[in-house]
């Protein structure tokens, strides 16, 4: 076993490169697709067999089948959030709204003590 001193630290929060990240997300893709088809060959060949409960093995290989592409979609179209920093645009020239709470306090501020606690 390698101590931790030996192992390199992360200096970096550098996200994935975008090749890297749309090899990840179409190896996602297509392992769902393979799932998926072995669904159906998996139903077909239950289906010769006559297994037990053959209902319920059909039901789960079909929705199988029906919802695997779906979710391969939203899950290959999913991406890492932007960056915050694009969707601020003029950061130097912030300007107050004119309803816009003080920072300060405009009056007294009592804050409550023990002492203050009505119960015996």
């Amino acid at each position: 076993m390698k101590r931790q001193a030996d192992q390199p630290v992360l200096i970096t929060d550098a996200p994935m490169s975008p090749e890297e990240e749309l090899k990840r997300r179409e190896r996602r893709y297509i392992f769902m697709m393979l799932l998926r088809a072995g669904c159906l060959i998996l139903g077909s060949v239950l289906a010769m067999l006559q297994v037990p409960l053959l209902w319920l093995w059909l039901t789960l290989c079909g929705l199988g089948m029906l919802l695997l592409p779906w979710m391969a979609v939203i899950l290959v179209n999913d991406r890492p959030p932007k960056d915050e920093h694009r969707f601020k645009r003029n950061r130097g020239h912030q300007t107050i709204p004119t309803n816009a709470l003080p920072a300060q306090p405009a009056g007294p501020v009592y804050e409550g003590t023990i002492d203050d606690d009505p119960r015996p």
